[in-house]
Order: C-alpha cells, then sequence, then structure tokens
C-alpha cells in the first residue's frame, strides 16, 4: 500500500488534487479532504507531501473497482479518517467532504457530545451527527491535547458524571465489569445503548437488567 506520496502539485479541483512525479513522466490524482484542498489553494507548482491511503472504489454494483488515492498532511489525520469512516452511512467520498474543518475540531466536537456543531459540517445532518457521537464517543479523545481534554472535563464534567452515575446506569456498569469489561468500556457502551434507544424513541430502560440487555442488544 501507498503510504507516503511526494511530488510537484499541479492542480487542485474542489476535493481532488493532481501530483506530479519528480521528473514530470507522470501524475497522480489524489483525493482530499475538504479543509485540506482549501489549505492547498496557493500551493500550485510547490512541492508536497501527502501520508496516503489508499483503496478500491466499487463500480457498476461491484462488477469492477478503480483504486483511489486519499492524502493527508499527517498521519494522524489519516488516523482519524480511518475512524470517522467506520460510522454506519459515511464512506470515503462523504468523509472527504463533510471533514471541512480540521481532525481536532470534530474530535472536540464529538468528545464535548456537541451535534450542533457537526451538523455545520457538509453531509451531515441531526440524525447523522447523533450517530456519529454515539458511535465514536470514548474513541477520538486521542486526537484531543492534553490541554484541550482538560478544558471538556471542566465545562462538562458535571453533567457527565451525573449521566454516568445516574443509579440504574451505575448498576448496569456494575454488571458489565463484573463480566470482564473495563469500567470506562462499560461506561460507554452502556451510554451508547441509552442513546440508541433514545434515537429509536423507546422507552428508556426501568431496570439495570433491561439497560444491560440493551447494551448487548447494540454489540459492542
Amino acid at each position: 500500500m501507498l503510504c507516503r506520496l511526494t511530488g510537484k502539485l499541479e492542480a487542485v479541483h474542489e476535493t481532488a488534487a493532481v501530483v506530479a512525479s519528480a521528473d514530470g513522466a507522470s501524475a497522480r490524482e489524489v483525493l482530499l479532504p475538504a479543509y485540506v484542498a482549501k489549505s492547498l489553494a496557493q500551493r500550485i507548482g510547490q512541492t508536497v507531501t501527502f501520508s496516503t491511503l489508499e483503496y478500491l472504489e466499487g463500480q457498476g454494483q461491484g462488477t469492477s473497482f478503480i483504486p483511489r488515492l486519499i492524502g493527508f498532511t499527517a498521519a494522524r489525520d489519516r488516523a482519524f479518517f480511518e475512524v470517522f469512516t467506520t460510522v454506519k452511512g459515511i464512506g470515503n467520498k462523504k468523509a472527504l467532504r463533510a471533514m471541512a474543518v480540521e481532525p481536532a475540531a470534530i474530535a472536540r466536537a464529538i468528545a464535548s457530545r456537541d451535534a450542533a456543531a457537526l451538523t455545520k459540517l457538509p453531509e451531515i445532518g441531526k440524525r447523522m451527527a447523533e450517530t456519529v457521537i454515539a458511535e465514536l464517543h470514548g474513541k477520538v479523545e486521542v486526537f484531543l491535547s492534553e490541554q484541550e481534554l482538560g478544558s471538556l472535563e471542566i465545562k462538562s464534567g458535571s453533567m457527565a458524571l451525573a449521566a454516568r452515575l445516574s443509579p440504574i446506569a451505575e448498576e448496569a456498569v456494575t454488571v458489565l465489569t463484573t463480566l470482564g469489561e473495563t469500567r470506562g468500556d462499560a461506561e460507554r457502551r452502556v451510554m451508547q445503548a441509552q442513546e440508541r434507544t433514545v434515537r429509536a424513541g423507546k422507552p428508556a430502560a426501568k431496570t439495570a437488567d433491561e439497560l444491560v440487555a440493551a447494551v448487548f442488544a447494540g454489540g459492542s
């Protein structure tokens, strides 16, 4: 797999760039997150280096495939993209358009459960924003600095703690930890189960057993 590409930037078109080899004999089309494409508009003719990700794009209901190359300005941003595209309903092309701001900003919105901020991104409506938060909360903090994490805890600590320590949720967490889950994973799975119930318009679990059953019904 091609993991890095360096060459002369010949053109940028919306969320794609053309990068030529050093001798100019060949060029590659590189798909870009929207925020990267904007930043490269003034660098035509300069040498650029991308951390890359290759994939095959299905055509004709999977009867043929076209190789695609996605470029990022840093390996860390590529890692965020790989996590972001694990969300159901967010494919590679959709993720590239949705990433109109840097990954750290998206990670902050997810970590702070700020659905309103996510809906400002292209391709992300209210329901998708809720899905992103439910599936990625607890998985994107690695993309934030210690200062940002501290700020999030100060800003929303009391609300998050109240949610975690509600009697039914706390009892459900205890059940999961006795089954071998870590405390952090148990809390994450319980909160995700509660969020799925809300999104589905179903009544909230009345007992810890019901909440644990909802956890296992939703998988990991």
